[in-house]
């Protein structure tokens, strides 16, 4: 296999084995760059003076037999939502590169274990989309299908990984934006618990002393093993980068499909239901359920938490109509309008701090019943999207729609469905692909766990990565 499509952990042996060097391999990752940056327009700032700097003195102390950091050698790249030293992060707007920047907590912590972070990669603007283009960069182009979208709004950070640009990548997620572009990209990701990992030096917003609600930052990767080594890097907490086996005989998977209220394509249910009749045929224990969560309570609950952080900076003059809307909008509700419809879009979007402290609480007795639920299952596994990466559209976000194999249309804010329960109740989330549409798309899955057992779900994830076999090379031309 072409060594930058290996994943790190058999990069960092050819390093330490000297089979080659820190300044051939980022040699090799900024030439791939170069050749595919027209196409795939994944990698969008970069530092290379300092990288090549940072290789070399890593180099130079592998030829002293010195002790090197777990990631030494290995050249990296990092969502544009990270402030980098001397490379502040944009989120797609312009008046955001005129600050001073120092590494974000997990940069630095990257850094600290001899990563070589030489890049940043695309988002869409205020990383606020499950589409990545922007004025100040353009627009990223999946490696699977060039005529289709990487995900969002880490989209560049999945694109760069599944056309070998980088080995690591770091993003975040609040709405999907680890796990969307993992899936429709064909590479690993995993959400962490809510509170796991520094929020510091993340941005948009500014740099607040609090993290922001339903925001995590996590690792995407090619491979598993990969996820868990960087995790036991820029986690708070401690742990192990070696996985534990984890038998999938005996493993108790609650499969959840069939949810009415929400969109799930047939390729895509297809895909994942092999998955599970292949779990199930080594020993697991497979079983169907429904939603924890009643359906419209968990959207209800997560919009009300979630449109309040991404509304944030409206306009005045939108401000003002969406209170004028807010009368029209509650007697839409009381007459059956669901979570994701305009007037719950504008009631979240103006919500008051009771209104807030409503959802909360609901939030509250989702995460206990949640806790109930784990007692029986080992990860619930699920979907990530209700389908796969769909074509390039940059309307405005209202008037898109998304089109199933099957012709049916539908909205484009039912992208929230499948991420919400992990993310309003701050469970780990591990997506892994899972194969391919008739289309030649990925697919993924994403695994979800009780809080705190961000060790199971990768060491799980990595179990059956090893038994369907995991990262697929795109046909990228």
């Amino acid at each position: 296999m072409d060594i930058l499509y290996s994943d790190a952990v058999d990069q960092l042996r050819m390093l330490s084995t000297r089979q080659l060097s820190a300044r051939e391999l980022l040699d090799m990752v900024v030439a791939r760059t170069d050749r595919l940056s027209e196409r795939v327009n994944a990698v969008v700032a970069r530092d290379l003076d300092r990288a090549y700097h940072d290789a070399q003195l890593i180099d130079d102390r592998r030829a002293r037999s010195e002790p090197m950091g777990r990631l030494a050698g290995i050249p990296m790249t990092v969502k544009d939502t990270f402030d980098i030293d001397g490379l502040p992060a944009s989120a797609g707007l312009r008046i955001l590169l005129n600050r001073k920047a120092k590494d974000a907590i997990v940069v630095s912590r990257a850094r600290a274990e001899d990563a070589i972070i030489w890049g940043q990669t695309n988002t869409p603007t205020k990383a606020a989309d499950w589409q990545t283009y922007n004025a100040l960069y353009g627009t990223t182009n999946n490696p699977w299908n060039l005529e289709r979208t990487p995900g969002g709004s880490s989209g560049g950070s999945a694109a760069a990984l599944a056309a070998g640009l980088t080995a690591l990548e770091i993003g975040a997620d609040a709405g999907g934006s680890l796990r969307v572009p993992a899936n429709f990209c064909g590479v690993f990701a995993h959400k962490p618990t809510y509170g796991l990992i520094s929020q510091r030096g993340l941005v948009p917003p500014p740099n607040f002393a609090a993290d922001v609600d339903l925001a995590v930052v996590g690792p995407m990767a090619r491979s598993s093993r990969d996820l868990r080594l960087l995790m036991s890097v820029i986690s708070d907490l401690p742990l192990s980068a070696e996985a534990p086996p984890v038998p999938i005989k005996g493993l108790k998977v609650a499969l959840w499909l069939d949810e009415p209220a929400f969109v799930l394509d047939a390729d895509v249910r297809h895909r994942i239901t092999v998955f599970a009749e292949t779990l199930a045929a080594n020993g697991a224990i497979v079983e169907p359920v429904r939603s924890p969560i009643e359906a419209d309570t968990l959207m209800f609950t997560y919009t009300m938490l979630l449109y309040p952080l991404s509304n944030a900076g409206m306009p005045a003059q939108e401000r003002t109509l969406y209170e004028l809307l807010r009368g029209p909008a509650k007697i839409a509700l009381a007459l059956g309008a669901k979570p994701l419809s305009w007037a719950q879009g504008v009631l979240a979007s103006t919500a008051r701090h009771r209104e807030w402290l409503r959802a909360n609480e609901m939030r509250a007795g989702m995460q206990h019943t949640l806790q109930r639920f784990f007692t029986h299952y080992d990860v619930l596994l699920s979907p990530i999207s209700p389908m796969p990466a769909f074509p390039h559209d940059h309307r405005p976000f209202l008037r898109r729609r998304l089109r199933g194999s099957d012709g049916r249309t539908f909205s484009y804010l039912e992208l929230l469905n499948w991420i919400a329960l992990a993310t309003t109740c701050g469970l780990p989330a591990t997506a892994l692909p899972i194969g391919l549409t008739s289309q030649n798309l990925p697919v993924g899955a994403q695994l979800i766990g009780p809080r705190n057992s961000d060790a199971r779900t990768l060491a799980i994830a990595q179990a059956m990565e090893e038994m369907i076999g995991g990262f697929q090379i795109p046909p990228l031309p």
